[in-house]
Parts: structure tokens; C-alpha cells; sequence
């Protein structure tokens, strides 16, 4: 393969994070259905147009979703407080407006909750910038700017750290979550940071390199960055629970990699379906959720053995998985709602 088409690739697996579409229109109204990765039955329900990223807050019991409709200048975006139990929307809260004369707001793409100050806080991609919502009001906080492209957010609650990375400069860039400011950013030349990971007992952040088929690891109390090699086009990137081991969501590899961190080598590599694009580890068992957009799919692999325990079907261009204690929850950009919406299904995870 060409360094242009794998340019090229890369390049358009980012670009799905924007959905066409006109409206945000919310509903509710959830469907119970079965079949799904654990055996056991799965429960959907359309929210709105444009969803992107899901993460759940364990202090409110609530799940927060991103959406954003369309290309610049986007003026359809909200921030959606989701019940988990109903998967009813409870409140909708619409980012600032940024340009008076089109509209345009502050659209929201990456999401992660900081449950020790009770925050949100929120990738704005097309905005370059990052920004922080109060969980009990929705309020916007603020917002933070100089990160190029922003696309994912993790939140480091032991070291009061919040990270994001910025693909459009290859940086990975490190804010206060209690005071909102900058204090760390690693910029690697020709990098394309996407996914995003962190190690709270060391405080280690680590970054899926969409560009280079690695991933870049920021270890505090260091500005230079290791590199550990990965599958070809990594662009989501979760943690095994005692933090030694990364799974890799690759693109073009149609399934994940397991890394040992330590060796900074692969170690497995297993397919799981087309389109690869959000992984993420249950804590509980070990296993690691992936999903496969083309496919329309989540899969359940077991890393030690390298194996797919099962796969099951999903909504239309599924975009994320979250996992939270006993259940994961997938949104999606089926469109399948009944004014168009994209939804959210919730899968009770099997022992």
C-alpha cells in the first residue's frame, strides 16, 4: 500500500466523525431485542441526530452523549444527559454560539466525565478547542483553546489531569482539571494522534498514532515520548485494568492488536470485522468490546487468547462503545430512529 492511500485512508477515517443531517431531533422510546454479543437481551433507543461519543458518570448515574449534524457551519450540536436506565434523553444543553452571523456553535464530538469535580468536558473539534460543562447544571465552564483538531479526551482523576489529543499537529495536550489551564503538551512532527488512554496509578497517557502505526506514550515527569510499535492504522486505544497491556483498534488491520507495554511489542493480533473504529476493556472479565463500523457489529475478544468470543449485530455505523461496571453501551449513526435519529444501545455484559 502507497504512503498516499494510507494517507488518504487515514484521513477519511477521521472525517466520519461528522453526520449529515439538518435537525436534532430527540426522542426516547427504547426496544428491547436479542441476540446480542453476550447472549442476552439488548435494549435501543433513538436519541438524536449525529451522535458521536458516549461516557458514563458512575457519581450521577447518567450517561453523557455528544451530537453534531453536518459540516461548518455547524449549528445543530448538543450535549445529552441520557438516563442508562431508560435511555430517555433528560436534558439537552447546546454549546456557545461562535459566529453570530451563521450561527455556528461550538459542536461537540469526544466526551469523558470528571466525576471527582463533577465536570464534563468535551472535544470541539472544528473549533480546535476543548471545553468543560458542570454536570449538575450543564453549564458551560469554558474553553480552552490551541488543541489542532481535537478529537478524543480522556480524564486522569488521581492526578487531576485531563488529556486530549490533537491530531490536526500530532500533539497530546495535558489541562488542570480543577483549575482548567494547560501544563502539559508533547508535540510529535507527523504524528495523528486519535484514541486516547491513561494509566491512573502511574499517570502515563497514551495515544493511539493513526499516522505511524503506534502508539505514543507521555509518562509524567517526561517531554519525550516513547513510541511503541502497533497495527496498521490505529485509531481507537483502550487499557488492560492493571494497565500493562493496550489494545489497538486498526483500521486497516480489521480488528485489534494486543501490546505488552513492557516489551513494546505486539503480541496477538486478532480480526474482528471491517471497519474497526472504538475499543474498549471490561475491567470485570478481562475482554475487550470492539466495534466494527462496516460490519455493523460489536465483537467480544478474549486478549489472552487471541480468540473472538462472539459477535453480534448493532445498529447502522456504530461509532462508539463505552463499558461502565456490567453494561456497554453503543451509540451509533444508523439513522434508523423514527424522525432520522441515530441511537444508543445498551448490552448487559455477561461474567
Amino acid at each position: 500500500m502507497t504512503s498516499l492511500i494510507r494517507r488518504l485512508r487515514r484521513t477519511a477515517a477521521i472525517a466520519v466523525a461528522a453526520a449529515a443531517g439538518s435537525s436534532l431531533a430527540l426522542t426516547g422510546t427504547a426496544s428491547a431485542h436479542s441476540g446480542t454479543a453476550t447472549g442476552e437481551a439488548a435494549t435501543s433507543a433513538p436519541l438524536t441526530k449525529g451522535l458521536y461519543q458516549s461516557a458514563y458518570s458512575e457519581r450521577n448515574h447518567v450517561l453523557w452523549t455528544t451530537a453534531a449534524v453536518g459540516r461548518p457551519p455547524v449549528t445543530r450540536s448538543g450535549l445529552l444527559k441520557v438516563d442508562p436506565r431508560t435511555l430517555k434523553v433528560k436534558a439537552t444543553y447546546t454549546p456557545p454560539v461562535t459566529d453570530e452571523a451563521t450561527g455556528a456553535v461550538e459542536a461537540v464530538y469526544g466526551v469523558a466525565v470528571d466525576d471527582e469535580h463533577n465536570t464534563v468536558w468535551t472535544t470541539n473539534t472544528r473549533n480546535n478547542t476543548v471545553a468543560v460543562y458542570s454536570q449538575r447544571t450543564g453549564k458551560h465552564l469554558a474553553t480552552l483553546p490551541d488543541v489542532a483538531h481535537a478529537r478524543e479526551i480522556v480524564v486522569d482523576e488521581r492526578h487531576d489531569t485531563v488529556w486530549a489529543s490533537g491530531f490536526g499537529d500530532g500533539s497530546l495536550v495535558a489541562f488542570d482539571s480543577r483549575t482548567f489551564k494547560e501544563k502539559k503538551r508533547i508535540t510529535v512532527d507527523g504524528a495523528g494522534p486519535t484514541g486516547l488512554a491513561v494509566d491512573e496509578r502511574s499517570g502515563t497517557a497514551y495515544a493511539a498514532d493513526l499516522n505511524n502505526d503506534r502508539i505514543i506514550q507521555a509518562s509524567p515527569g517526561s517531554t519525550d515520548p516513547r513510541f511503541v510499535p502497533t497495527g496498521d492504522a490505529p485509531i481507537s486505544i483502550a487499557l488492560s485494568k492493571d494497565g500493562r497491556t493496550a489494545y489497538t483498534a486498526d483500521q486497516n488491520g480489521d480488528g485489534i492488536s494486543v501490546v505488552d507495554l513492557r516489551k513494546g511489542a505486539v503480541t496477538k493480533s486478532v480480526a474482528t470485522g471491517k471497519g474497526v473504529l472504538s475499543v474498549a476493556t471490561d475491567n470485570r472479565s478481562g475482554r475487550v468490546l470492539v466495534v466494527n463500523r462496516t460490519d455493523a457489529t460489536v465483537s467480544v475478544v478474549d486478549p489472552r487468547k487471541g480468540t473472538v468470543v462472539k459477535t453480534a449485530p448493532t445498529g447502522a455505523n456504530p461509532n462508539h462503545v463505552e463499558v461502565a461496571g456490567h453494561t456497554a453501551y453503543v451509540v451509533d449513526k444508523s439513522g434508523t430512529g423514527p424522525a432520522g435519529e441515530d441511537q444508543v444501545t445498551r448490552i448487559r455484559l455477561g461474567h
